[in-house]
C-alpha cells in the first residue's frame, strides 16, 4: 500500500483531495501537512506542520512515515503572488525543487505537482488553447508555473522521477475558503447569494475563463496518478478542462434558483490577470492518453453548491 504525503493539505484543493485520498487508501496511509493548522475538511488522520522551503523537514516527515507518493500542492496563488513577488518565487520554486530532489534521492514512486492555465499569456490562442502553444505568462504565478513544468520534465527525462502534472483551470469548491486566486470570485459568489447580498465582482461581466468544479479537479488528479506510467505522455503538464463561463453566466445560473440575486461589477487588478489567460482550453491529450472526462457542467455545479454550502456555513 502506498504511503502518501500531501503538502498544502489545508488549501482549497488540498482539503478535498486529502479527504478523498483517505477514503481510497485509508486514513493512516495519507499524511496531511501544511504550514497552517489543520481544518475539519481533511478529516481525521496523521498531520504534520511542514514548511516546504525546509528540505530537511520534508525529509524528516518522509522518513517518519515511509512515504512513497507525494502530492506537492503548497504554493502562493496568482493574486497573492502579484503582491509578494519574492515570496512567490521562493515558495513556488524552492518548494518544488526540494520535493523533486528528495524524490530523486529517496526513489519515491511518483510525485504530483499542479500547474495552471496561468502558464499561458496574451500570445496564446484564447479559445481552445492547445496543449502545445506559446507559454509566455505576464504574471509572477504564471512564470513560476512555466519554470516548474520544465523542472518536472527535466527530472523525469534526466533522473526518471515519475512526476505528473495538470494545468488546472479556475477551481470552484465550497468546503474551504478561497486562497488568493484570480478565479476566487466564482467561489465567493455563492456565499453572497445564499446570504441574500449583492455580489461585487472584481472581473468584468464578460470575462470568460476556464473553470472546474472541485469534485472534477480531485477526480482528474487521482485519475492521472493512478494510470500506468506509460500512459503519461506529457511530462510538462496536461491541459485539463471542464467548463468555461463568464461572471454574468454564473450569476444567471444562480438566478435560476435564487431569482432575487444581484451582481455588480468593479473590475480591479485581477481583471488584467484574467485578460491574459485563455477563454477555453483544449484538453484532448488528457482525454485520449488517460481517459479524462469531467462530470459537472455549470448548472449541475450551481445546484450542488447551493444544496451543500448552507450546511458548511452553519458549522462555521
Amino acid at each position: 500500500m502506498s504511503k502518501i504525503l500531501i503538502t498544502g493539505a489545508c488549501g482549497q484543493l488540498g482539503s478535498e483531495l486529502t479527504s478523498e485520498l483517505r477514503n481510497i487508501y485509508g486514513t493512516d496511509n495519507v499524511i496531511a501537512s501544511d504550514i497552517r493548522e489543520p481544518n475539519e475538511y481533511i478529516g481525521d488522520g496523521p498531520f504534520e506542520h511542514l514548511d516546504v522551503m525546509n528540505k530537511g523537514r520534508i525529509e524528516e516527515v518522509i522518513e517518519k512515515y515511509n512515504i512513497t507518493v507525494l502530492y506537492h500542492l503548497a504554493a502562493l496563488l496568482s493574486a497573492n503572488a502579484e503582491k509578494n513577488i519574492d515570496l512567490a518565487w521562493k515558495l513556488n520554486m524552492d518548494g518544488l525543487l526540494n520535493v523533486l530532489n528528495i524524490a530523486r534521492e529517496k526513489n519515491l514512486e511518483r510525485i504530483f505537482w499542479p500547474s495552471s492555465i496561468a502558464v499561458f499569456g496574451p500570445d496564446a490562442p484564447k479559445k481552445d488553447t492547445p496543449q502545445n502553444t506559446a507559454t509566455n505568462p505576464t504574471t509572477v504565478y504564471g512564470i513560476t508555473k512555466v519554470a516548474g513544468e520544465q523542472w518536472c520534465a527535466y527530472f523525469y527525462n534526466k533522473f526518471s522521477v515519475d512526476v505528473r502534472s495538470l494545468r488546472y483551470p479556475g477551481l470552484i469548491g465550497y468546503k474551504s475558503l478561497p486562497g488568493g486566486g484570480t478565479t476566487d470570485y466564482a467561489v465567493d459568489i455563492y456565499h453572497k447569494a445564499l446570504a441574500g447580498e449583492t455580489f461585487t465582482c472584481f472581473l468584468e461581466a464578460d470575462a470568460a475563463l476556464p473553470m472546474m468544479y472541485m469534485s472534477d479537479a480531485v477526480k482528474a488528479t487521482i485519475d492521472l496518478m493512478q494510470v500506468p506510467e506509460e500512459k503519461v505522455k506529457v511530462r510538462t503538464s496536461y491541459n485539463v478542462s471542464a467548463i468555461s463561463f463568464t461572471p454574468e453566466e454564473i450569476a444567471n445560473s444562480i438566478k435560476k434558483q435564487i431569482p432575487d440575486f444581484e451582481i455588480e461589477y468593479e473590475p480591479d487588478y485581477r481583471q488584467e490577470i484574467a485578460s491574459s489567460w485563455p477563454d477555453s482550453i483544449d484538453d484532448s491529450a488528457a482525454r485520449s492518453d488517460w481517459g479524462w472526462k469531467h462530470e459537472f457542467d455549470l448548472d449541475k455545479m450551481t445546484a450542488d453548491i447551493l444544496e451543500n454550502l448552507p450546511q458548511i456555513i452553519e458549522k462555521a
